[in-house]
């Protein structure tokens, strides 16, 4: 059913209208076994602010560097860059890693730093040129992972490059490059260089808009040395950092979630450093941050044969980490991002082999997506620190098989459902509103503490005004995706529009709109699909109207739209004036 608009009016023709039209959207809710389900009612005040609406979204990363300028991500990247009225900044793995391009699954390689038989450094930008060059172009920023390590500075460089594949132990992979350097100086140097070179290609003002942080979830198998080894390492590198650049962005740490405790110790540990410890270069106390990093990932499963996601571990970890930080008032002002951002750990853990991951392909990864990402803005302002950013970490794959189940946001230069979210998200601006939902609601506190399941789903809403707009953004998530339940009735009562007249568009993601998936496996899953397919998917890829664009006038600053959303369907309704 499409989109229904209720101005309020004199009675007695509100009634028989009311009446007429209700008749007409309650057959239309209807479902194949002809239930019913409950209407949700959402009532949103546009003068009731609660806060920005930060582009908290506008953050990739992924493992693989050297995929960015080759033809799918580069394909993938413009489209990103499109999607955001902002920069959009892109955090990758390996920029340091020894090897001449090489690639692979978690693996990538600059050839940054080698030395030569004397010892004596030799520094090559050219193939993170032609990765930051790809970025800067598209109008995105680096945010610059400073690792991992050379293999001539690693103090056990053998063996050095692993060729991990899906299905392999994980930890095949944390080889030579993840062991602290044999010469702090030499690290350091690199470091300074690097910084140098970036201002001299880039401009002072460009990379001063850059944010540099330290390796990757020092607190796993990702760093092979101590924490001290670790803390070491940050000094060292911050103050390179800065004697290049002054004003250039320093950060960390990148542990993983806070919600387990030998994690939260090790946040702490390096919170603690930074803020009274000795610096290993200066002696003094303490060490240069500029913001903060953490990562935060959910765990979902497979029960008898359904996949269940587990929104709430997620939310966790962010709750977890936005204590730690405000427990620090000294840090507590600090920007923070989310350094990963996902359901699960993996990317590049296809779902043949971890089936767990049947999630990424459909809508079920778009709609935890967006009901994900409305808890994040309303944990930071319940601990109230700075969120600047959550970094979604999915890519693309070159080389692979259609629709494989990595967690990635295009397959072989088709959109998945999932980035659709994020063009939505581009879409809202201003600040973020209050939201009431007097049926079935969950609270972020419910999500976070018990995440979304039995028969109840969550059925919610982001709002936003901004100068000529207004933006609401709907949707209908459960842990379970299961399809054949009712589509949920929803009522959306919006007030505070202070014009007489305003044009309404609303766009859907579901099985049937912005689903190149769906379409896909209508088309028999091919995995040669003919040119002509290949197009229709890149049309079904992309952010679909679910209705005509209609311009409606205001009663007493209020209209009210009724829909029905279907599970794990997301829509987003934009009115503009």
């Amino acid at each position: 059913m499409k989109l229904f608009k209720i101005r309020f009016i004199k009675a007695p023709k509100i009634v028989l209208f009311s009446l007429l039209i209700f008749n007409l959207y309650q057959a239309n809710a209807q479902t194949k076994n002809g239930s019913l389900a409950e209407p949700v009612t959402i009532n949103i005040d546009f003068t009731d602010v609660v806060g920005s609406m930060k582009p908290i979204w506008a953050f990739w990363g992924y493992d693989e560097p050297n995929y960015t300028y080759m033809k799918d991500g580069k394909k993938l990247l413009t489209e990103i860059s499109q999607l955001s009225p902002v920069s959009v900044y892109v955090r990758a793995h390996n920029l340091l890693v020894t090897g001449e391009g090489t690639y692979g699954l978690k693996w990538g390689s600059t050839n940054a730093y080698t030395e030569d038989k004397n010892g004596n450094p030799i520094y090559n930008w050219t193939i993170i040129d032609k990765i930051f060059d790809t970025y800067i172009e598209r109008g995105m920023k680096p945010m610059v992972q400073i690792g991992f390590m050379p293999e001539a500075l690693s103090i056990k460089p053998e063996p050095y490059r692993h060729n991990w594949r899906p299905g392999a132990a994980y930890n095949e992979i944390y080889t030579g490059w993840a062991y602290p350097p044999k010469d702090y100086n030499k690290w350091a140097e690199l470091v300074y260089q690097w910084v140098i070179h970036s201002v001299k290609r880039y401009s002072k003002e460009e990379v001063e808009s850059w944010y540099w942080e330290l390796w990757n979830e020092p607190n796993i198998g990702y760093w092979q040395g101590t924490i001290n080894e670790f803390l070491k390492l940050y000094d060292y590198t911050a103050d390179a950092v800065k004697r290049a650049l002054p004003t250039a962005k320093i950060g960390g740490p990148e542990t993983t979630g806070p919600g387990n405790e030998d994690a939260a110790k090790y946040l702490k540990t390096f919170l603690d450093h930074v803020l009274r410890g000795k610096n290993y270069v200066t002696g003094k106390i303490g060490s240069p941050i500029d913001f903060i990093t953490f990562h935060a990932k959910g765990n979902p499963r497979v029960v008898d044969g359904q996949v269940i996601m587990n929104m709430g571990t997620q939310l966790r970890d962010i709750s977890s980490g936005f204590e730690i930080i405000a427990s620090y008032p000294e840090l507590k002002h600090l920007p923070i991002i989310i350094g990963e951002s996902d359901p699960e750990g993996c990317a590049a853990c296809s779902e043949a082999d971890y089936p767990h991951n049947a999630y990424r392909n459909g809508t079920l990864y778009a709609s935890y997506t967006a009901a994900s990402f409305a808890r994040k803005y309303k944990l930071a302002d319940q601990f109230g620190v700075n969120l600047l950013g959550a970094v979604t970490w999915g890519f693309e794959f070159e080389e692979q098989p259609w629709f494989a189940g990595f967690r990635d946001m295009a397959t072989n230069g088709v959109n998945k459902p999932v980035l659709n979210i994020f063009r939505m998200f581009g879409l809202m601006e201003g600040n973020r509103v209050k939201v009431n939902q007097n049926n079935l609601a969950y609270d972020y506190l419910d999500v976070r503490d018990k995440s979304v399941g039995g028969d109840k789903p969550d059925v919610n809403a982001l709002a936003a005004i901004g100068e000529n707009s207004a933006s609401v953004m709907v949707w209908n998530y459960h842990d379970v995706n299961d399809l054949n339940v009712p589509d949920s009735p929803v009522i959306i009562d919006m007030t505070g529009i202070k014009k007489d007249k305003v044009l309404i568009q609303h766009y859907r993601v579901d099985q049937e709109f912005s689903n190149s998936f769906s379409l896909w496996k209508r088309f028999g899953s091919p995995q040669n699909p003919s040119e002509d397919q290949i197009k229709e998917l890149e049309k079904a890829g992309q952010l679909h109207s679910y209705s005509s664009p209609e311009w409606e006038k205001t009663e007493n600053t209020t209209i009210t739209i009724k829909t029905t959303l279907p599970r794990q369907a997301v829509s987003l309704i934009r009115l503009t004036w």
